[in-house]
């Protein structure tokens, strides 16, 4: 296969530019306090540039939701019907944990999207994502029936899991004050998440 020809580098090398720009103003300034210009001024490329590229800042705004809600899902549909339940459900900590430290900011941005009433994203909300996680709470109750794992609400779960994971990204700021500079809160987040989960996922003998 040749390799991409120069523009197509070019226009991706951008893209990327504008993408990682938008996300840092974003997740700082929330949708209503980011500019096109600081974008622009961000990400290294002229306004009419960056308009080249995406004819909004509501087109830059929804391509990083999209990109955010994706990758912060895919930890959820990795959840295997065929895995050993506990342990499944602890990788699934995991990884969410895990993503606090590496997508930060997507966090964030994701949180004060939510947090304004989920304006630009709520029919997601309502759809795709309302239809994966009734999935997984299908999977987890089905679970939990056979005595595999102990009962509890599968929905209020997930959300236990998410509040968990995601204050370690949302409220970083405050983390860090109580903790320290010095204190890892990640692994130390991911020790006691893994002690609390599967003492109340493990069925009783």
């Amino acid at each position: 296969m040749s390799p991409p020809a120069p523009a197509s580098r070019i226009r991706k090398r951008n893209m990327q530019a504008i993408m990682d720009a938008a996300l840092d103003v974003f997740s700082a300034q929330g949708f209503r306090g980011a500019t096109l210009d600081q974008i622009a001024e961000a990400s290294g490329l002229s306004k009419p540039n960056l308009l080249y590229y995406f004819p909004s800042k509501e087109a830059v705004y929804l391509a990083l939701l999209d990109e955010a809600l994706e990758d912060w899902l895919d930890p959820l549909r990795a959840i295997d019907p065929q895995g050993e339940p506990v342990e499944e459900m602890l990788t699934y900590i995991r990884a969410k944990l895990e993503m606090s430290r590496s997508h930060a900011r997507e966090s964030r941005l994701f949180a004060g999207e939510v947090l304004r009433g989920a304006e630009h994203i709520g029919e997601t909300l309502q759809g795709p994502l309302r239809a994966l996680v009734d999935e997984k709470a299908a999977l987890i109750r089905g679970w939990m029936e056979a005595g595999r794992l102990a009962a509890s609400d599968p929905h209020h779960l997930i959300f236990s899991i998410w509040a968990l994971t995601q204050h370690y990204a949302d409220f970083s700021c405050q983390v860090a004050a109580v903790l320290g500079p010095d204190r890892d809160p990640v692994p130390e987040g991911l020790a006691f998440a893994e002690t609390m989960y599967r003492r109340m996922l493990t069925p009783k003998a």
